[in-house]
């Protein structure tokens, strides 16, 4: 009579052991982006009360990404996740209505302040005043860590109008074939003799892999997309910093 109670205890453990078992969500596979809805309520719980205008599928290093556009108030969200993991690897704040002003504009040193107050223990890598649509405008650049950060600040008033950071990713194996980051400077810089490269990073543009080098010289600024297999330079831009 004891063993036959003790065998249906120990049964009765196991069935609620295989229970609990089944109960446990595999976290792993929850986190993974498969659709446009779970991308659309990640961008919604970042950007609390913005309206999802537009969701795209691209590729970044080999990496399938989903690319979130909203809305709210008088400002645009561009949200990047990682679909294998959901992870936010890219974010993007800016400010439609600028407005002029006719305050004094503000010391380099003071936007550095701003800057440094906004990303806590990050390192300036540059920082440049110029004019946008009449408006000046300090660019800042920044690196803490993996991310690098962009911010944009109104020089008068000193408003933040524009907030980027963006996760550095590993290529996905299966890319050995590529000329590397590196061989793509060297050939916008030949192209460019004395400029500095303030941006590279490999991108996948309608299915062509490529690498995208943005450079600056004197007053001008100089984008190259340049084949990621050959070499090739598929398109050259320049333009005024004053523009």
């Amino acid at each position: 009579m004891e063993k036959r109670k003790l065998s249906a205890k120990i049964f009765m453990m196991c069935c609620l052991a295989l229970i609990g078992i089944l109960a446990v969500p595999n976290t792993a596979y929850a986190k993974k982006i498969t659709s446009d809805r779970q991308v659309e309520k990640l961008a919604k719980k970042e950007v609390k009360g913005a309206t999802v205008v537009e969701v795209d599928k691209d590729y970044e290093k080999g990496n399938l990404v989903y690319e979130v556009k909203l809305i709210k108030g008088t400002k645009e969200y561009d949200l990047t996740y990682r679909a294998s993991d959901g992870k936010l690897i890219e974010y993007d704040m800016e400010e439609l209505r600028v407005r002029p002003s006719s305050k004094k504009v503000m010391s380099e040193s003071k936007c550095k302040k701003l800057a440094k107050k906004k990303v806590k223990g990050a390192k300036i890598i540059s920082i440049g005043l110029k004019y946008d649509d009449g408006i000046e405008e300090y660019k800042v650049k920044m690196q803490k860590g993996s991310k690098k950060y962009e911010l944009e600040y109104h020089a008068r008033t000193g408003k933040l109008i524009g907030y980027q950071w963006k996760l550095t990713l590993k290529t996905k194996p299966g890319h050995s074939g590529y000329i590397g980051v590196e061989r793509a400077k060297q050939i916008a810089l030949a192209e460019v003799p004395g400029a500095t490269v303030t941006k590279a990073e490999f991108d996948n543009d309608d299915g062509v892999p490529v690498y995208e080098v943005e450079l600056i010289k004197d007053t001008w600024e100089y984008e190259f997309k340049i084949h990621a297999n050959t070499g090739e330079i598929l398109e050259r831009d320049q333009d005024s910093i004053y523009d």
